[in-house]
């Protein structure tokens, strides 16, 4: 998530120190390994949120070790492609029903395991399982739709603000 090993391990460091100050806060609701990565990550969220963005000028030459990109007007631009993919995906999920969005970011965002979702949404695992393939399934053909009619498919209402899933 760094892309830096000194930094990555400085991190890691951090989440255990992390560990240390507040295992006595670990409820036993899910799985410690569940809490534990949930630690990390927020660790790391939360140094790249005080590290900030990088300012990148447009009119400068990139000079990364990247393939370098071409500053042709109207060609796509690789490095936003990736956000538009995301906004997609935001949307697909959203467009979820009610419980395969519920199964999916449970299990798939949040990193909870089928018997801890059967828990909560007080489902049976095959439930849950089930559920997580088909929104699967559903998420993956609304993506190749999307993406087979191009960036035109959905415009973004400029009042429109995209939401964190």
């Amino acid at each position: 998530m760094t892309g830096n090993t000194a930094e990555a391990e400085d991190l890691t460091q951090e989440a255990f120190l992390q560990l240390f100050r507040k295992v006595s806060t670990f409820r036993g609701e899910s799985a410690f390994s569940t809490w534990l990565h949930r630690l990390a990550v927020n660790v790391v969220l939360m140094h790249l949120r005080k590290k900030g963005l990088q300012v990148v000028s447009l009119d400068e030459v990139d000079n990364s070790k990247d393939e370098p990109v071409k500053r042709d007007y109207g060609d796509d631009d690789r490095r936003l492609m990736g956000s538009v993919d995301r906004i997609g995906l935001q949307r697909a999920i959203a467009d979820l029903p009610p419980g395969y969005r519920a199964v999916f970011v449970l299990h798939d965002v949040e990193g909870y395991e089928h018997n801890e979702i059967a828990e909560i949404m007080d489902c049976s695992v095959g439930n849950s399982k089930s559920q997580l393939h088909k929104a699967r399934m559903k998420l993956r053909d609304r993506l190749r739709r999307d993406r087979s009619l191009g960036p035109a498919a959905e415009p973004l209402p400029a009042d429109e603000e995209v939401k964190e899933v």
